[in-house]
């Protein structure tokens, strides 16, 4: 079995949420949300797992739990990106140390998914990396809510977009209820950065397609970075979003049926 890379994990954990307020704290089996993510990180093997969040209750959620460190960012970051290279910064990781950007709405993410996307961060030299699963039905395809991409031969993104890419000129002039045949990608929001790109990315000014399409990756793109894609080795179970999320996830935790 191939050895997975030293890497740490970092946890955008922002208490202000437009669907779901206090997300982080939202109870999963009687515990916060943001503990359960926190536990898949130790879990994948992670040498350092940092919260970063803007508010003490979340800081005070982890605290009871070994090897969590915390760090109190800005709460006025635009985005998690610029929280996490405060985080950075603060926990004073060298530039060429992998990040893995793990959401703090994901208590499901496999182990060998945060993993993989540090693996395929220094198996391809790209600055940054992501993971992607196969589209498997029409409505997934033409959902604006799920972002899709397509990639190059050798692996790295050409592009992500809410719009079902590739478009397949033929057969969705003829139907758009079911998939052709052929090879459609659903992003999985999970990322991986060297350290110094991190900080570099979060210095970036946002470009116009990232405005469009309102994806923050596409500003690496746009500015000519690269990003690499692997399939992801386990399925990631939707992020949670909304209360009837917080429900099927509380149910599943509790293993009821």
């Amino acid at each position: 079995m191939k050895q997975v890379p030293e890497f740490v994990v970092a946890i955008p954990a922002r208490y202000a949420s437009t669907r779901l307020p206090g997300k982080p704290l939202a109870l999963i089996h009687g515990e916060p949300m943001v503990l359960h993510v926190a536990r898949r990180a130790l879990d994948a093997g992670a040498r350092e797992v940092w919260v970063a969040t803007d508010d003490a209750r979340i800081a005070d959620a982890v605290a009871g739990l070994d090897g969590i460190h915390v760090a109190m960012t800005d709460p006025g970051h635009a985005s998690g990106t610029d929280r996490l290279a405060e985080c950075a910064r603060q926990a004073g990781w060298a530039d060429d140390v992998i990040v893995v950007n793990l959401q703090g709405d994901e208590p499901f993410a496999p182990a060998v998914g945060i993993q993989a996307v540090a693996s395929v961060l220094a198996d391809s030299g790209a600055p940054m990396s992501t993971l992607a699963t196969p589209v498997e039905d029409a409505p997934t395809l033409f959902d604006p809510n799920v972002v899709k991409l397509v990639r190059a031969a050798g692996g790295d993104a050409l592009y992500f977009s809410r719009a079902p890419i590739p478009w397949h000129r033929d057969a969705f002039a003829r139907s758009r209820d079911e998939l052709p045949a052929g090879s459609w990608l659903r992003h999985i929001g999970i990322y991986g950065y060297r350290a110094g790109f991190l900080q570099q990315f979060a210095a970036m000014p946002p470009g116009m397609l990232e405005q469009v399409e309102s994806l923050e990756q596409l500003r690496v793109l746009e500015a000519g970075f690269r990003i690499a894609v692997a399939l992801s080795p386990a399925p990631f179970p939707p992020g949670i979003d909304t209360a009837e999320d917080l429900a099927r996830a509380d149910a599943l935790m509790r293993g009821a049926p």
